[in-house]
């Protein structure tokens, strides 16, 4: 009886060790997402960007693209995207790891977007949810503090297209 007891004893309390041990993982890094990322997304490991085809990786800031048939790492656009603008230009969300190993596919799956301008991005959006998020702005200029021309927000060409608020 004595062993029936300690045997049902240690059954029961590894169950509910192995219980306590099963946890839920949510992962978010809003804070860490550029401030011209797209708004609706907790978390993001790799944006494509169709205009240039080319990939953003969050969490390590690098932009990453093809020169010469090679993959390039880097945390700037090389000069030939210069004119890009990433608050402006349509980047998909992809949460997979290494997805330039699918660039292909991507390349003709996401065509369809080259030129799509109408992406709410965090740097412009009013809710409170992005409010970390939009310090990162500041991580995307200049050794001078002024916006490097590889990230230029875009907002407007000096005829009142502006983010002012003035009168209209």
């Amino acid at each position: 009886m004595k062993k029936l007891f300690l045997l049902l004893f240690i059954l029961v309390s590894s169950s509910l060790t192995f219980k306590a041990q099963a946890q839920v993982s949510v992962n978010i890094n809003i804070g860490a997402q550029p401030a011209w990322g797209p708004t609706g997304y907790d978390y993001v490991d790799y944006y494509y960007l169709p205009d240039i085809e080319s990939y953003y990786y969050v969490p390590k800031r690098q932009f990453i693209y093809l020169s010469s048939g090679n993959w390039v790492f880097t945390t700037a656009l090389p000069p030939r995207y210069s004119g890009y603008d990433l608050y402006n230009g349509y980047k998909v969300v992809i949460n997979s790891p290494r997805p330039y190993r699918y660039f292909e596919t991507h390349k003709v799956k996401y065509a369809k977007f080259k030129g799509n301008h109408g992406q709410l991005v965090i740097g412009k959006s009013k809710g409170p949810k992005y409010s970390p998020a939009k310090g990162n702005a500041k991580a995307y200029r200049g050794d001078k503090g002024r916006p490097s021309p590889h990230f230029n927000k875009g907002n407007g060409n000096g005829k009142g297209h502006g983010n002012g608020k003035g009168k209209h």
